[in-house]
């Protein structure tokens, strides 16, 4: 009970102070700039943090060290992912869109090619990715309020119980998510981002010198203790655990390490074309700042996810695998479960781990909030920037108009996502963070790339390539084991307990399921069996839009010119 009242009186606290911070940073909101890129005002550095912010998503703290807990070496695949992803944003995308496009993707993509339908495809990919993600954060945000306060099946808090606060959980950090946006637009989004890093930095820090404190700083031990109290052994600090498995069958094998790829594929080109990281690299005033703030934000990121090294591992020694499997079997709350046993151990006893654990808590909805305020806002621009002011309007709206546009459709996008998310609040969610990273990897990263490096790219390509990388991401998944759990020559079956085997529908003895928790069936075979899409619909968005650009004849030399010396040079940047 203590912990829980702690974690509501902090949660208020950060509501009111980032609430303030919104209100202030509104009153400097004069023009369609300040709204869409915060004026261009923002240092490399605040950006990098900003950018880390808006990056490090609530996956990322919770999912990640929850993997490492569970999976020891495999678990930090993921992280590696993340991060080598930012090399690619460094080095093709950060500074080039910086200094060619002015709030959207959309502005690049349309700069050389026929405006309202590459503006509208641009549109579609971002709203699509954008929607995805969003119900990722808020269905995970009102799983974990109802993991850490505590509440269980047949328990109430508040008269409410598990799913009743799950619903009132996604309601309140959608109404909070629109009031970022529309009150404070990009300038109030980024300093609650800047915010949240700072004390998702300062929390993961404490956890992790904690931790060391606990073996005496000494790396080895910690190791050791984790893989023994793990359950797995050596194997826990070992490759194969979770990906690239050798299984019973050299065909399931090898789906197994090709599916790995394709997760790394996925997280590696995903993140650069991203909507909501892409509109970052606008509210910084040139290209070097760009750059800058891409190597902080790598920095950044960089060090939060070596932290999440002693999170895992320290999770897994001083909490235990069971202890973590019991309370959630994805290992979501492994860190906050650590949390309460580091507070424990050196603040207090039972008060030390409360305050610890309400500490961490409120740092997880601080980096919820944040992520979907990113999101929200990267669709509502995208919506009132490239659909209204220049397909519907062809380019004759006036700003006030545009701003306020913006401000609707942040209503709109706000609500969809919580209608949906409440809907989509007992599902599988992890396909729906996957599908975000397929689509913009598959869809928006083959029309950026080729818009900024090949002369020869027209808009038939650019339409190629965005709807078919969305097309087949999304159909893909749909075909995956994600949705369809049966066992077959790729997939073996899973063992059945007598809950799964109730979900399914089947004598808890039945050989035939693979996957319990797949979406639609859990006894039919799955007709592709990568669990991420990324190995196929990614070379087929860019064969989609390559086709696309060789099969028309349409093509502006020079527009491609003064588009190239723009995203060299900075020369007429916006």
């Amino acid at each position: 009970m203590l912990a829980r009242n702690l974690t509501l009186v902090l949660f208020v606290v950060l509501v009111a102070v980032t609430l303030a911070i919104t209100v202030w940073a509104s009153r400097q909101n004069k023009t369609a700039a300040d709204f869409y890129d915060g004026g261009r005002s923002f240092s490399g550095f605040q950006n990098g943090m900003a950018i880390g912010g808006d990056y490090m998503s609530a996956a990322s703290f919770l999912g990640i060290a929850g993997m490492i807990a569970l999976s020891g070496y495999d678990g930090f695949l993921y992280s590696i992912g993340f991060l080598v992803a930012w090399l690619v944003a460094l080095l093709l995308v950060a500074e080039l869109m910086r200094n060619s496009g002015r709030y959207t993707m959309g502005d690049v993509l349309a700069f050389r090619m026929r405006q309202r339908p590459v503006r509208t495809a641009a549109s579609v990919s971002t709203i699509v990715v954008s929607i995805f993600y969003l119900l990722a954060q808020m269905v995970g945000a009102g799983s974990l309020v109802a993991l850490l306060l505590g509440i269980k099946e047949g328990q109430t808090f508040l008269g409410m119980g598990p799913e009743t606060a799950k619903v009132v959980t996604i309601v309140i950090i959608g109404v909070l998510m629109i009031a970022y946006v529309v009150i404070g637009g990009m300038k109030g989004t980024t300093y609650v981002q800047i915010v949240k890093a700072f004390m998702l930095m300062l929390g993961a820090l404490l956890m992790t010198l904690l931790v060391f404190a606990a073996f005496k700083f000494n790396l080895s031990d910690l190791l050791s203790s984790a893989a023994q109290k793990s359950g797995k052994g050596q194997a826990f600090l070992e490759p194969g655990l979770k990906y690239g498995r050798e299984l019973d069958s050299p065909l399931r094998t090898m789906v197994s390490k090709l599916d790995l790829i394709s997760l790394g594929m996925a997280l590696v080109l995903g993140t650069a074309g991203l909507p909501h990281i892409l509109i970052r690299f606008y509210t910084v005033p040139n290209s070097k700042a760009a750059r800058k703030s891409v190597v902080w934000a790598i920095g950044i990121i960089g060090t939060f996810y070596l932290m999440t090294l002693a999170l895992g591992f320290g999770a897994a020694a001083l909490v235990g695998g069971k202890a973590i499997t019991s309370q959630d079997p994805s290992g979501n709350t492994a860190a906050p479960q650590l949390a309460a046993e580091l507070g424990k151990r050196y603040f207090g006893g039972e008060f030390g781990g409360a305050l610890m654990l309400a500490i961490i808590a409120a740092v997880a909805f601080a980096t919820i909030l944040a992520v979907v305020a990113g999101l929200t806002l990267a669709s509502s621009s995208s919506l009132a920037h490239d659909l209204y002011a220049n397909v519907i309007k062809r380019g004759k709206s006036d700003e006030r108009q545009e701003v306020r546009v913006a401000r609707v459709a942040a209503f709109a996008i706000g609500a969809v996502a919580i209608v949906l998310a409440v809907f989509a609040r007992s599902l599988n969610v992890a396909f729906l963070v996957a599908l975000a990273f397929a689509i913009a990897a598959s869809a928006n990263l083959p029309a950026i790339l080729f818009s900024l490096f090949w002369k020869r790219f027209n808009t038939r390509g650019a339409l190629w390539g965005i709807y078919g990388g969305l097309v087949a991401a999304v159909l893909l998944v749909l075909l995956s084991p994600v949705m369809w759990g049966g066992a077959s020559d790729t997939q073996p079956p899973a063992a059945l307990n007598e809950k799964s085997a109730a979900a399914c529908g089947v004598p808890v003895t039945s050989k035939a399921v693979a996957n319990p928790t797949a979406l639609i069936s859990c006894t039919a075979v799955a007709p592709v069996p990568f669990q991420n899409p990324g190995l196929l619909s990614i070379p087929i968005g860019f064969l989609c839009a390559a086709v696309g650009a060789l099969t028309s004849r349409e093509q502006d030399k020079g527009k491609f010119a003064e588009l190239e010396v723009r995203a060299l040079t900075g020369a007429n940047a916006h």
